[in-house]
């Protein structure tokens, strides 16, 4: 397991300027907003697109952290060798991730929730067939405060004291490199508070199973906002970034939304990407 990127190879990979593209921000209405993981039809959400510049994160005088920023890109080999195979995912890339995140963050315990969630850009023919496949095309993050609370409760390990907890997401592209819907990151230290609005994320399963919601964050907009990428990522790179921290001295959670890259070839593959959510405990003595 390699999680450092080598400056060189950090250099090489890119050298363009950053790109300025339509970021799919939040109104404030008299509503709350909602959101469906499938049938968006359903979604009440005002959108108001906002061109704002997004930085190449491999030309960073200083590469983004998890403490500072609140999201890093590592070397991470999978054993994998199609991330469509639920089965193959399912039985060996959980606990690919939990050690990386054992190693990454120093925690004394990581749990990892799920086996994956797969999305796939507009183009491919995936994109939502697979449930909850669509790319995320607002800004967000993916749970509130309290929701956070309520997960890592649940998933806690007994008989344990928990000192800190940390919610990630650990996002991978596996259709090669480039990526005409890449992930877009908001460096944490430029949000506000006054940027978050409470929504509620829904998820609604095909073939009749029955609705579930928890309360999520979406964000509004703020020309200090400070959003990156990672140009060309490939297969054996992952985005780990935080959706809550509860040590407020560290970066606490970042906004997150999938953008439309100007600079890509139109007829590129269309992006395929497996992301992973990992909560993160310390302990207490």
């Amino acid at each position: 397991m390699d999680q450092s990127i080598p400056e060189a190879t950090r250099a090489a990979a890119a050298r363009a300027e950053p790109v300025t593209a339509p970021i799919n921000y939040v109104a404030r209405t008299a509503v709350r907003p909602r959101y469906y993981a499938n049938d968006h039809s359903r979604d009440v959400l005002t959108i108001e697109p906002h061109p704002m510049p997004i930085a190449d994160a491999r030309l960073a005088a200083q590469a983004p952290t998890l403490d500072r920023e609140g999201f890093t890109l590592v070397g991470h080999r999978s054993e994998i060798a199609d991330f469509r195979d639920a089965a193959a995912v399912a039985a060996v890339h959980p606990g690919e991730i939990r050690r990386l995140l054992l190693e990454l963050t120093g925690a004394d315990e990581v749990v990892v929730n799920g086996s994956g969630i797969l999305r796939f850009g507009e183009r491919s023919a995936d994109s939502g067939r697979l449930n909850n496949s669509l790319p995320a095309r607002f800004a967000h993050i993916d749970i509130s405060d309290p929701t956070a609370e309520t997960f890592a409760a649940a998933s806690a390990p007994e008989g344990r004291a928990i000192r800190r907890r940390c919610h990630y997401n650990v996002w991978r592209s596996f259709s090669g490199a480039p990526q005409d819907v890449p992930l877009a990151l908001c460096d944490a230290r430029t949000l506000a508070a006054a940027d978050l609005i409470e929504a509620d994320a829904i998820f609604d399963p095909p073939a009749g199973a029955p609705e579930w919601s928890f309360e999520g964050l979406v964000i509004a907009h703020n020309p200090a906002h400070r959003w990156l990428y990672f140009r060309n990522m490939t297969r054996d790179e992952a985005i780990v970034f935080k959706t809550n921290d509860s040590d407020r001295t560290f970066a606490h959670h970042v906004p997150h939304v999938a953008f439309d890259d100007p600079g890509c070839p139109p007829d590129v593959p269309p992006r395929a990407s497996i992301e992973m959510r990992v909560v993160a405990y310390w302990f207490e003595g």
